[in-house]
């Protein structure tokens, strides 16, 4: 097996939830890290709650994956202080339980924007250096809902379709280059991505806690790191995680 010793990484969406998990996880393996999201106050929390586990370096650059420049500035940036990135998780996501009919256009669109933009805003930044230096690895947290389509989140699957799409045009782009690509698709998690709906109409019929226990970030950590660290010729392109009562 490989390790996450002193590889460097960008973690989006690292302020909370999977995305913490993960930057926690990387770090506890021995990865420097690159803390991104918006937030600045969170993104400090994060990463105090890594130092104090004696982690390895990480800095804090708040960042809009929507917003071109400004993802391009990170990976600049963590290249000058922490060394060549080689480990993108792109973390950073929205979701909305929306009926159709209901016409919330305005969550429709940052549901683009962020799930769909902003992966490939990350992708453009960190794509070339890989190339270029015969190695790296791209990971992207999708979803159950990148496998099946689920009522109330008609809008938030096809974003995550468009991530399992980007994702093996890739993959097949950069076969036999050194470059992985993995996405990860989990199922319910106990994060706050519910509370951001505002289609009561949709959440009162779709959004109900089905009664099985849910994963924690931590569950889905797990799983970026166990693509992360398999020997160099092998790749694991895609991971299903699911709660143990809720199979799709």
């Amino acid at each position: 097996m490989g390790s996450l010793r002193n590889r460097v990484a960008v973690v989006t969406g690292a302020s909370s939830g999977i995305g913490a998990a993960v930057a926690g996880a990387l770090s506890a393996g021995g990865a420097s890290v690159a803390l991104a999201a918006r937030r600045e106050d969170a993104l400090l929390e994060v990463q105090s709650g890594l130092e104090s586990r004696k982690g390895k370096e990480s800095i804090v650059a708040p960042t809009d994956v929507t917003d071109r420049e400004q993802v391009r500035s990170l990976v600049s940036r963590a290249e000058e202080e922490l060394g060549s990135v080689e480990i993108l998780v792109n973390c950073a996501g929205v979701m909305y339980y929306t009926l159709m009919k209901n016409r919330r256009e305005e969550e429709w669109e940052r549901t683009v924007e962020v799930n769909c933009k902003g992966a490939l805003n990350c992708v453009g930044a960190v794509l070339p250096g890989m190339l270029e230096r015969g190695r790296g690895h791209i990971v992207t947290i999708s979803s159950d809902a990148g496998r099946k389509v689920f009522p109330g989140l008609a809008v938030y699957s096809a974003s995550k379709f468009f991530v399992e799409a980007l994702s093996q045009g890739l993959r097949l782009e950069t076969a036999g280059t050194g470059v992985k690509v993995t996405t990860i698709q989990p199922g319910n998690v106990a994060t706050d991505l519910i509370s951001m709906s505002g289609d009561e109409e949709a959440l009162e019929e779709y959004g109900q806690p089905g009664g099985a226990r849910v994963l924690d970030p931590e569950d889905v950590a797990a799983s970026v790191v166990h693509a992360l660290v398999q020997p160099e010729h092998v790749a694991v392109n895609e991971i299903l995680v699911e709660p143990r009562d809720e199979p799709v």
